[in-house]
Formats: structure tokens, C-alpha cells, sequence
């Protein structure tokens, strides 16, 4: 057992937080590394009212500004974009420039996965910088599928349902090696069950709000998933967790 807390200031909120950046995350033989990234309360809610907002800080927006910048693709299900008015990667001119130095395009590209392209084609995620990437299945209706056409690249997964292991593939042999998921709960839900999770940063608030949007939707998992501690923050009052999935047996090495 260790006694994690301390009354003594470690260092400067961007010097700690940097690690975020720095840690080895190499992606599989077939597929990116995936890290999901939250904000949660203790009692488990990821929101406040239906918006993730009231539950972050500083510093946790600046975890989320730092993780947006090493991401080569941004991944989040169509509700989540739709609840929280999603646009385009729009990063810092240092992140840009780090970027650059890493051999990365100047922002990260956004990718959308929706079964049933029910899309607002004219907000500014679609309208207002790079073009983005539709995962959809190959049942969808063939008019919505022409019409986000027209304002997405699409990658057919599936049939009936978004198959996000073959999403995944796709997105490799297009050059993709780190995708970070911002969400919702049921797109974490589905790829931590499939097995395609490495690393989960999640901040806890110090809030308990009751909120029904849960981390994880209950039954999601017909196991439980083991997970490693990596690395535990702490900044007014809010906890900042870093762990990798047992069955990733890479990173951070």
C-alpha cells in the first residue's frame, strides 16, 4: 500500500501534466492505440445536465487540450456531437508546431461514428475546416449515406452495426496510430467490450451529481475489465488518472 496524498506543491500544473504528452503509446500490428478519455464524479455521472462542462476544471480542459494534440484522429459517436455542439480540432499555435516537429498535419482529424447518419451536415464540424471521417455501417440508408458523402469521408464497417475492429483497420492502413475517444458512454462501452482500449485518462471531479449518463451504461460489460494505474494527479481537489488496460501489454515502457 502508498500513502498517494501530500500536502507539498510536486511542481508546476504544466510541467506534470506534460506526461500526458511524453508516455510511449505504439500502435498494434493492425490497428491504432486507443485511449478513451473522460471526466467523471465519484458517484460515476460524466455529466451535469446532459454537458460534460460543470464537471471539468483548468486543468483537466488543459489535460484535454494536450491529449487532442498528439492524437492523429479524434473518435466520437454522433450523440455525444450532437449534445455537445462539436466543431473542428482548432489547436494552439504551439500544438500546431509540435505537431509539425512530430511529422503530424497541423490538427488532428475528427471521426464520427453513427449508424444512422441522422447528422447535422451544415454545423461547423462539417462545414468549418478539414473534412471529417463518417464510420457507418454498409446497410445505411443509401440517400443519407450520398448526402454525408458530399461533406465527410465515409468508412464503411459493418452491416447491420457499426463494426468499429474493422473501423479500426481502416483507419491504420490510412496512417492512423493514435486515435483518442472523447465519447459518449456507449462508444466507451463498445470498444473497451470488443477489447480495443489501451489507456483510459480519466479525471474525477470533486462533484457528486446523480446525473443518469453514466461512465459506463449498466450490463455494458459481460466482464470486468482490469486496468493498471499509471499515474495519479491531483490539482483543487480534482483527481487525474492515468491507467492502461491489462491486456495491453505495451506502453509506457
Amino acid at each position: 500500500m502508498q500513502e498517494l496524498l501530500s500536502t507539498r506543491t510536486s511542481g508546476r500544473a504544466a510541467d506534470l501534466i506534460g506526461n500526458y504528452v511524453t508516455v510511449s503509446r505504439p500502435s498494434r500490428e493492425d490497428r491504432p492505440w486507443v485511449l478513451i478519455n473522460f471526466v467523471a464524479s465519484p458517484d460515476g455521472s460524466v455529466a451535469t445536465g446532459g454537458r460534460v462542462g460543470g464537471l471539468s476544471s483548468p486543468v483537466d480542459k488543459e489535460v484535454f487540450r494536450l491529449l487532442r494534440s498528439v492524437a492523429d484522429v479524434i473518435l466520437v459517436g454522433a450523440g455525444t456531437v450532437r449534445a455537445e455542439g462539436y466543431g473542428p480540432h482548432r489547436p494552439s499555435a504551439e500544438h500546431q508546431a509540435s505537431r509539425r516537429e512530430r511529422g503530424q498535419p497541423a490538427s488532428a482529424t475528427m471521426a464520427v461514428v453513427s449508424a444512422s447518419l441522422r447528422l447535422n451536415l451544415q454545423s461547423a464540424l462539417f462545414s468549418d475546416g478539414a473534412r471529417p471521417i463518417v464510420i457507418t455501417p454498409n446497410n445505411v440508408e443509401a440517400a443519407a449515406r450520398d448526402r454525408t458523402a458530399a461533406h465527410a469521408d465515409l468508412i464503411m464497417a459493418g452491416e447491420d452495426a457499426v463494426d468499429l475492429q474493422g473501423a479500426l483497420r481502416q483507419l491504420h492502413g490510412r496512417g492512423v496510430r493514435l486515435v483518442v475517444c472523447e465519447g459518449g458512454p456507449l462508444l466507451f462501452a463498445k470498444l473497451l467490450a470488443g477489447g480495443l482500449v489501451d489507456e483510459l485518462c480519466l479525471t474525477v471531479s470533486p462533484l457528486l451529481v446523480a446525473d443518469p449518463v453514466r461512465l459506463l451504461p449498466a450490463g455494458a460489460l459481460a466482464q470486468p475489465a482490469a486496468l493498471r494505474l499509471a499515474h495519479v494527479l491531483e490539482d483543487d481537489g480534482h483527481l487525474f488518472l492515468r491507467y492502461l488496460l491489462a491486456s495491453s501489454d505495451r506502453g509506457d515502457r
